[in-house]
């Protein structure tokens, strides 16, 4: 008797397993190639976002404070309008194309310094934040340029746009606290000759009346921008963002959350401060 599977037969058989190896290859492998930021977003119900500095989780005894950036706020909303839920990954801009091809990161929020080239395959959708290194010092203090740093010690907080720039540009010696509270605090009663924090946040806190004392300034920096990073070929989260981002614009809303955080930083402050201030 002939085998059923005849040599055609065998042939067209071992063509078909194979097709239906490759279907359900394809079937378990995540899109991510073809798959929008967006659309991985609402397939999950959360946005992953990449940021500089995640925000370590408050637990019961600690101080709570108030961060620097406010990254955290502007993904807060954005998620908030696509009814997703939220969450922060740890994505450094040098590392924004990778984290977002390999599906880390739906998109990602980085500060982008003046003059930076982005890769080809990014694009960058401004949120609405400038910001510039900016140092503020006692009223009659003796450090009138960046190049007075050195030597000196000065106090910037964890997440910082400038944590390590003063020490190897100046020569500063860089006092690394928790929150700009803390180094503000710090300020006050003579821990630090300078603090440096970004210049949107020291330009509005330097308005209250309890910061008279301590207006002395450096000129500002080069300026950064915040901006959504996202591949190129991601039309529709581009498209997304952009509405979003002029939304923001139109009702100053970066500008609301700046004022915001600084109140309650010079209120952590005060809380905090159970010493005179150094004169």
């Amino acid at each position: 008797m002939k085998s059923f599977f005849g040599p055609h037969r065998s042939q067209c058989m071992i063509a078909a397993l194979s097709c239906l190896a490759t279907m359900a290859v394809a079937a378990a492998t995540p899109a991510t190639a073809t798959e929008t930021g967006l659309e991985r977003a609402r397939a999950r119900g959360e946005l992953v976002a990449g940021i500089k500095y995640p925000v370590p989780e408050y637990k019961g005894g600690m101080k709570f404070r108030t961060a620097e950036a406010i990254d955290t706020e502007l993904l807060q909303d954005l998620a908030q309008r696509l009814q997703l839920r939220v969450s922060m990954v740890k994505a450094e801009p040098a590392k924004a194309e990778t984290a977002l091809a390999s599906g880390k990161a739906d998109v990602v929020l980085a500060t982008v310094p003046e003059g930076v080239v982005l890769p080809a395959s990014i694009t960058a959708i401004p949120a609405g934040y400038i910001a510039r290194p900016m140092a503020i010092m006692r009223s009659d203090t003796d450090i009138k340029s960046w190049q007075q740093l050195k030597g000196r010690k000065v106090c910037t907080s964890e997440g910082g746009l400038y944590v390590g720039m003063l020490a190897a540009k100046y020569g500063a010696v860089e006092q690394l606290v928790r929150a700009p509270a803390d180094s503000l605090l710090a300020l006050r009663i003579g821990g630090c000759d300078a603090a440096v924090h970004d210049s949107a946040m020291l330009e509005e806190l330097t308005r209250l009346p309890e910061w008279k004392k301590f207006s002395a300034r450096l000129t500002p920096g080069p300026a950064s921008t915040l901006a959504f990073l996202v591949p190129v070929a991601d039309k529709a989260t581009t498209a997304m963002l952009k509405r979003v981002s002029n939304e923001w614009s139109s009702s100053q809303f970066p500008e609301q959350l700046t004022k915001k955080r600084v109140r309650h930083i010079a209120f952590e402050v005060y809380l905090d401060q159970d010493v005179p201030d150094c004169h």
